[in-house]
């Protein structure tokens, strides 16, 4: 059959009095900003062939209405460089170590950032492919398509669905370690309590396990196989995390797609396999991949980990804290503890803070022993263990070891930067590595083997490691320590638990969300990266949201400079930040501007919220004026965070893009295409503050949609 191209304005009802097939080409124009960012100017309906009634095929194809590298070229000049990063510094105990470091002649991630300019303009575009050794391959004008024919859009697909597959096995594997220590505590195995016994039971019930006249280890242990089960079953059956989380609605919409995952696991595999060279030449095939790999991370990777962390360490309670690097104490055994594995660090910390232990600390000169905690470890524990003081984010760890106070430093898995040995050595800090996935070199490794054979020894594990603190402290006389005196208090620990207990219900939140004392309600989350302005970014879009009467959730490596800089205190420093509707609704019971619930996983705790006040209010998710901003994002696992959100119909705000310039048919899938299907998008904007006022404006939509604003 021939077919002639006319790129004329189709209506379905007009004639042609010729009589071969027509193609017709509906376009999506695919423009950018003044910042290079990839922008849907014009969309196409959303089939991309169909026949009408004359037999005409209609196409719809993708166009870049600009030089896409003219785009990657502005986009990269609004990199900082690491000076504009100093004047712009909202933290000074940042600014002051960044200075230290220059002085003693360590570099940091801003150093090592500039020295990487100008970054490849492939890579930015998403159009460069190394999957295979007949490459590496770029997309050019010359060159449309790789040497297996892959072009742009399949290229930037792949390395999406890479990254998202990398993202879920990195909370994968840290779930999976979670849901074993709940069942070998259960089982005896690990002599540890589960402590949390309520957790485990209103888990199990959601599951539908009996639990009636059973006892709360039984209950643990099939808990755990039916999360188990969920992370790396073969066979495929019901995923039972999402039949008894996920709301109705979305189910519904997942199945419709077919995008339901048989496993966390296999989905990470399947991703492999289809990206692998001459297997699967479909971008959208892809994409398909790529949303159940993040609803893989979502319920396994995210919502089972929480589940399995909270039922054997306990959901904690509101708490206050220190923050920052001035809360640094000298003359005490200080220990960091740094990662995402929670167990380990517990009966670290207990073990440190035990009478023999103390008294082994003063024995060796020291007043005590003193416990501080880094990204994600510290979140964790600084509501659950009195005394451990959270410091940094992965950015500026290496920071924290140039004070040079630190005498041990504890690393498990994920945001430890090998950077942080070069500084270590510097400062004879003692680095100890705990888990077989993630090795330093010269760090020595105290913890669990690769099969958790030894899992038997935890408390001897932790009694070498603060032994070794405690020897490290007398080594280290003589080191000296540069402390910049800044630290504050915040308020921490607002989980779904604590809220329904200091309100009663989440209705109170429901009621004055629909009243509009709130306008709307936004999780920040996210890591950090120096492609923006660190710290400066989150605070300038929260500074926007809560003059407009936004409450802002927090947990993650992005809470770090809203403890820091007083966004979470009850106190003027916070409150005069707040719309006047929001303050008197926060001001009546004590509550902050920004209510931090915990880890990165703890988005688990933020769509409980979520669910909770849709649940009270009648309506879907979708419905209402949430967001999910992450303004600096920059791993792996901030792909899956925001797709996570975005699968449940909550779209997701940045300041940092993916790397899709050359890929027209992928941003219009992430910017537009999932608007129909999902009811959410991806919303890129390197303006801080206009991406505030953007997700202000959004949430103002969804309430006229909801009758709730005129």
């Amino acid at each position: 059959m021939s077919k002639n191209l006319h790129e004329h304005t189709h209506d379905s009802n007009h004639s042609h009095e010729h009589e071969h097939t027509h193609e017709h080409v509906h376009r999506t124009i695919i423009g950018f900003d003044k910042n290079g960012i990839p922008t849907v100017i014009k969309e196409a309906d959303k089939h991309h062939t169909h026949i009408d009634e004359n037999g005409n095929v209609i196409e719809h194809s993708h166009e870049l209405e600009d030089d896409y590298m003219k785009a990657v070229a502005a986009y990269r000049k609004t990199f900082p460089s690491k000076q504009e990063q100093l004047d712009n510094m909202p933290d000074p105990a940042v600014k002051d170590m960044i200075l230290h470091m220059e002085q003693i002649g360590m570099d940091t991630t801003f150093d090592r950032f500039d020295k990487q300019q100008p970054q490849c303009s492939y890579g930015l575009a998403g159009i460069c492919c190394k999957i295979c050794n007949m490459g590496p391959c770029r997309i050019t004008p010359k060159s449309p398509r790789g040497v297996c024919g892959a072009d742009g859009d399949l290229i930037a697909a792949r390395n999406l669905l890479r990254g998202a597959a990398a993202g879920a096995a990195q909370h994968g594997i840290h779930g999976c370690e979670l849901m074993l220590m709940l069942k070998w505590a259960a089982e005896g195995k690990l002599d540890i309590p589960i402590t949390d016994e309520n957790k485990v039971r209103s888990a199990a019930a959601a599951f539908g396990i009996p639990v009636k006249h059973r006892q709360t280890k039984k209950i643990a242990i099939d808990l755990a196989d039916k999360l188990l089960a969920d992370m790396s079953r073969t066979e495929p059956a019901e995923y039972e995390t999402i039949k008894a989380m996920a709301t109705p609605e979305r189910q519904k919409v997942w199945k419709e797609m077919d995008i339901l995952p048989i496993s966390n696991y296999h989905e990470i595999a399947e991703a492999m396999h289809k990206t692998g060279v001459a297997t699967d030449g479909d971008w959208e095939s892809i994409m398909k991949q790529f949303l159940r790999c993040g609803l893989g991370f979502t319920f396994s990777g995210v919502v089972g980990t929480s589940i399995a962390t909270d039922a054997l360490l306990g959901v904690g309670d509101r708490a206050t804290t220190k923050i920052n690097v001035g809360a640094l104490k000298k003359g005490y055994v200080n220990i960091a503890v740094h990662g995402h594995l929670p167990v380990l660090v517990k009966e670290i910390v207990k073990t440190g803070y035990s009478e023999k232990f103390t008294e082994m600390a003063k024995a060796a000169g020291a007043k005590g022993i003193q416990f501080y905690g880094i990204c994600c470890t510290g979140l964790s524990a600084m509501y659950r263990y009195a005394g451990v003081i959270p410091l940094s984010n992965a950015v500026s760890a290496e920071m924290v070891l140039g004070t040079g106070a630190l005498d041990l430093w504890v690393a498990d898995v994920q945001e430890v930067y090998p950077s942080i040995m070069d500084v270590a050595k510097c400062y004879k800090t003692t680095v100890v590595t705990t888990s077989d996935s993630a090795r330093l070199p010269g760090a020595e490794h105290i913890g669990f083997d690769h099969h958790h054979s030894n899992l038997d020894e935890v408390h001897e594990i932790a009694e070498r490691i603060v032994t070794r603190a405690i020897e490290s402290f007398a080594a280290r006389r003589d080191v000296p320590v540069f402390i910049p005196p800044y630290e504050v208090q915040a308020e921490v620990g607002f989980s779904v638990e604590y809220l329904c207990r200091h309100y009663g219900s989440l209705k109170p939140v429901a009621d004055a969300l629909k009243e509009g004392k709130i306008l709307g309600i936004v999780n920040m989350v996210g890591c950090s990266n120096p492609k923006v302005l660190y710290e400066k970014t989150i605070l300038d879009v929260c500074d926007v949201l809560l003059k407009n009467n936004v409450l802002i959730l927090t947990n993650g490596c992005a809470s770090y400079p809203l403890l820091k800089l007083g966004y979470c205190q009850t106190s003027e420093l916070a409150y005069r930040r707040v719309g006047d509707s929001l303050r008197e609704f926060l001001e009546a019971d004590n509550m902050p501007p920004v209510w931090h619930v915990g880890e990165c996983i703890d988005n688990t705790r933020s769509t409980g919220i979520f669910g909770g006040i849709a649940a009270a209010l009648g309506k879907d998710l979708y419905q209402l004026p949430y967001a999910l901003s992450s303004p600096e994002w920059s791993n792996e696992k901030g792909i899956d965070a925001s797709l996570g959100f975005r699968l449940n119909g909550i779209s997701s705000y940045h300041c940092v893009e993916h790397n899709i310039h050359g890929a027209p048919k992928v941003i219009e899938f992430l910017k537009e295409g999932t608007k129909a299907t999902l009811k959410s998008a991806m919303v890129v904007d390197v303006d801080p503050v206009s991406l505030g006022e953007k997700i202000v404006a959004d949430m103002k939509e969804k309430r006229r949609q909801l009758g709730w604003d005129e």
